[in-house]
């Protein structure tokens, strides 16, 4: 049996017998006014952060979810977007795809606003994404790409670049390792389908995202995820696992490589009226200015003296120089 069978057991199991509190991190779901989440949605509340960022979610855009789980986000992206089939969810587990169906019936007698219409769920995987090229606004994924081996997930964020319109932004929050998982981790299929043996290192990570196309990643979020205690998991030392949620954009990546946002900020310490760096950043006296980690590297090495590069807060929410 492959991990991806393993896999699809495992969520057929969780499908039917709710197992609360499986990958994520907070027990309580990103709160909206007037939206009421069942709390049957909120025991299947299988993600590891939140992909839901209303501030890419203006003008009711068109979103790929994959991955439905309970239905959740995708109830909370119809807030957003509220007309038929605006947000398409692709499941490969029968059994999944029902608890969904049956959730959203749900949320629709305790949500005026909301009409399960809304919300088109579908057979289907992350390897062959059932819509045409250049077709949805955002794609979004909770704690399910981390499962995947490399090969496979650089499948996954490849067909999700070629269905993304160009600029369209990549969603996704999953487990990261602090250090490489060992290997006999690795090949723990249950781990794997539980989100605890699958999470590549922060630089592997987005590394994938880089390689697959996407010419800008945003850190929204990160923060501690769960311990593998050494004891437990056979290991020489405890490993911790963090959440990582990103937002990547369908942008061509430049000559000099991609930008990559993680809350660094730079400052200028003069008394001129501005500095430029001949590159096309412009700053402030005083002023912090949000910098992507490139940027913030060639200011550092080459005006030390003039400029303050501050460290990642891991928290990102635009204005950047790039």
């Amino acid at each position: 049996m492959s991990y991806l069978e393993t896999t699809a057991n495992f969520y057929r199991d969780v499908a039917e017998t709710p197992e609360t509190g499986l990958c994520c991190v907070q027990n309580n779901p990103q709160q909206l006014p007037g939206l009421n989440i069942p709390s049957v949605m909120q025991e299947m509340n299988y993600g590891c952060g939140t992909t839901v960022q209303p501030t890419e979610l203006v003008g009711s855009p068109t979103v790929l979810y994959i991955g439905v789980g309970g239905g959740l986000e995708a109830l909370q992206f119809a807030y957003f977007s509220r007309k038929p089939e605006a947000i398409i969810a692709v499941e490969p587990v029968a059994e999944m795809r029902e608890a969904a169906q049956r959730n959203l019936a749900l949320a629709a007698e305790s949500n005026d606003w909301f009409d399960p219409n809304y919300v088109k769920i579908v057979e289907g995987d992350a390897f062959a994404l059932p819509v045409a090229d250049n077709s949805v606004d955002i794609i979004a994924q909770n704690c399910l790409f981390n499962i995947f081996e490399p090969s496979d997930l650089r499948k996954a964020l490849q067909e999700a670049h070629r269905v993304l319109k160009p600029g369209g932004r990549l969603s996704m929050s999953d487990p990261i390792a602090t250090r490489p998982i060992p290997e006999h981790l690795q090949k723990d299929e249950r781990l794997r389908a539980m989100c605890l043996s699958g999470a590549l290192p922060y630089e592997e990570y987005v590394q994938h995202l880089i390689d697959a196309g996407f010419g800008t990643v945003e850190v929204r979020a990160r923060r501690p995820y769960r311990l593998l205690e050494a004891k437990t998991y056979n290991l020489d030392s405890d490993l911790l696992l963090e959440s990582l949620d990103t937002v990547s954009s369908k942008v061509p990546v430049p000559a000099d490589g991609a930008c990559v946002f993680t809350g660094k900020t730079a400052i200028y310490r003069g008394c001129q009226e501005s500095f430029d760096d001949g590159d096309g950043h412009i700053l402030q006296p005083g002023v912090p200015a949000s910098v992507c980690d490139k940027t913030a590297k060639k200011l550092a090495t080459n005006f030390p003296e003039d400029i303050l590069v501050t460290d990642s807060t891991w928290h990102y929410f635009g204005g950047g120089c790039c």
